[in-house]
């Protein structure tokens, strides 16, 4: 039946052509099919009602005033890719109508023409501009899919990166933890197995000293020999305390006090090596549950190393800042560094670049600042300096 409803009843055809006739007899079909029709009487017209419009379809007649059909089709279908175009042609030849498909067009038709030619055409490239649309949709859709995907797979490749940072540093604190376990079995073993003896050395040496008729060098040796013998005693008790501490010393601690202590006792040697200090310290920090005298050893041995690294001068900056979980520490020099193949050893038991170093110094730091439920970090590079970065829980039992 002629003039039936379309199944894209409801969209918008605008038809351009200067022949009022056959403008008036396909605008009352596509009426009848369901459309909503739009008129024009020339190319320039045409272009104007496209924007206003935005048809699904022209219907749109090859030559026409003002602007022909073919330059109006071209920019129709550069401007507005979603509106389709028919043409309307009264030439009959194969090199109009290849020209018009290659300008973009999606159908002609040849007048005069039928009205069931007329819709089936119009149904047919209205169902491809569906098809299509929906293709364009999709590719959008997909192309926004992949940037989610892409975007999904940085974060979580961010998060492995991460995650396998955090579990590479938990290994290094538990392989920390075993030295410093086993450092305890050792120190253990040492104390009983060396300082009995070590006393009956100083015992005798003492006898000797107070033999008579020892004369002035041999008295000499006898003190050497019980210096030796309380440095080898030192580095016994050394050994000790790099491995554990003692709970029931357990006290309240500000830790701005005890740095302005351990700088108190350093400040002969800070003036002398001519040693710039910058101090950014929050003196209203909250206090930590800690033993005063190993937290005073963690700030002795850290202020004393960046000391001996700058004897020629420099500047040492020491910082204390608190957060609603943490005390953040950083002490800061501007010595030698520390070279790249030794940052992963320097808090071994035992390992040490200096002379007459024993290497219990950094050991003894990590052991105090992990019994108290913190963490200890080394920044550095050679000729830089070194930056050591400390944090203690305030409640050192929600930490684990």
């Amino acid at each position: 039946m002629i003039g039936h409803r379309s199944r894209f009843a409801g969209k918008t055809i605008l038809i351009a052509d200067d022949d009022e006739v056959i403008v008036e007899l396909a605008g009352l079909l596509l009426e009848k099919c369901g459309f909503e029709v739009v008129t024009a009487n020339n190319g320039e017209q045409c272009l104007q009602k496209v924007k206003e419009h935005r048809p699904a379809l022209v219907l749109l007649d090859y030559m026409m005033p003002v602007m022909n059909g073919l330059d109006a089709l071209k920019k129709i279908r550069g401007q507005y890719p979603d509106t389709y175009v028919v043409m309307f042609t009264g030439k009959g030849n194969e090199e109009v109508a290849v020209e018009l498909m290659k300008a973009g067009a999606a159908d002609y038709l040849r007048k005069p023409f039928a009205s069931r030619s007329l819709q089936q055409r119009i149904d047919a490239v209205l169902a491809v501009r569906q098809v299509e649309i929906e293709n364009r949709e999709l590719l959008k859709e997909r192309e926004f899919l992949q940037d989610e995907i892409k975007q999904w797979n940085s974060k979580l490749e961010q998060r492995v990166r991460v995650k396998s940072s955090e579990l590479e540093q938990a290994h290094k604190e538990i392989i920390q933890s075993e030295k410093l376990a086993t450092l305890g079995h050792i120190s253990a073993g040492m104390a009983h197995e060396i300082r009995n003896p070590l006393n009956s050395i100083n015992l005798f040496a003492q006898i000797l000293l107070s033999a008579e008729g020892l004369d002035e060098e041999n008295q000499g040796y006898v003190h050497k020999i019980t210096q030796e013998v309380e440095r080898i005693d030192e580095i016994l008790m050394k050994m000790l305390a790099s491995s554990h501490g003692d709970e029931s010393k357990l006290k309240q601690v500000n830790l701005a006090e005890v740095i302005d202590e351990v700088l108190s006792n350093y400040q002969v040697r800070i003036n002398k090596q001519k040693i710039e200090l910058e101090l950014n310290i929050d003196r209203e920090v909250p206090l930590i549950q800690a033993d005063s005298l190993e937290i005073e050893q963690v700030f002795t041995n850290l202020i004393g190393n960046a000391l001996f690294e700058m004897e020629e001068g420099g500047t040492m900056t020491i910082s204390l800042q608190a957060d609603a979980e943490k005390l953040s520490v950083m002490v800061v020099d501007t010595g030698r560094g520390i070279p790249y193949e030794n940052i992963s050893r320097i808090f071994d038991p035992f390992f040490t670049t200096k002379e007459k170093g024993t290497g219990f110094g950094l050991s003894v730091v990590l052991r105090i600042v992990q019994s108290c439920g913190g963490k200890i970090q080394v920044d550095s590079s050679p000729g830089e300096g070194a930056c050591f970065m400390i944090e203690l829980p305030l409640f050192p039992d929600l930490v684990h």
